[in-house]
């Protein structure tokens, strides 16, 4: 009896044309991988823009004008490295390998990404980006209503309760797996 020998990385088999169709799918989310690229350049942009105010207003802003600033372009980076999670590690779980093992400035977690860990990751980060927005709020609370305040904080603590059921739910799939 023979037995099947799994491919070594080089080697392709032809199989058969609904699944070339199927699995060669995948490269339709390339368009969309180039326009979160396109995106991110929107944010350099915009932050660039926001630097330059700062900068040319510096001499007439209250510290906590300044603060709301420079938390304005914290969120801009925070927001752009979530693109950059999403970019690179979208594309390399479900389109290609990018192949840069061995290159100085590939990321760790890159090494190990899967879907699972994608979203944790996501989900960490835009509760990254809700804390700076609450705490650009929280600053700014003489000027909000208590309700805009209450749904705030509420909304930002959806982001983090659903975090963590993402990351137990993620822990009880990788314990299951191991078990099997």
């Amino acid at each position: 009896m023979q037995t099947k020998t799994k491919p070594t990385p080089g080697e392709y088999k032809q199989g058969n044309i609904m699944s070339n169709i199927l699995f060669g799918s995948r490269w339709l989310q390339l368009p969309l991988y180039l326009g979160l690229i396109i995106a991110q350049a929107v944010y350099v942009f915009h932050f660039g823009v926001e630097l330059t105010h700062l900068v040319e207003k510096v001499p007439n802003l209250k510290e906590a004008d300044i603060m709301l600033i420079v938390l304005g372009l914290i969120d801009v980076v925070m927001i752009s490295n979530l693109l950059i999670m999403v970019i690179v590690g979208g594309y390399e779980t479900f389109v290609s390998r990018l192949n840069l093992s061995g290159h100085p400035d590939e990321p760790d977690w890159l090494s190990h990404v899967n879907a699972n860990l994608l979203k944790v990751k996501l989900a960490t980060a835009i509760i990254g980006i809700s804390s700076i927005h609450l705490l650009k709020t929280f600053i700014n609370a003489e000027n909000l209503t208590d309700k805009v305040l209450m749904w705030q904080t509420i909304i930002h603590m959806t982001f983090v309760f659903s975090a963590v059921a993402i990351a137990y739910i993620d822990k009880l799939m990788t314990h299951n797996d191991t078990q099997h």
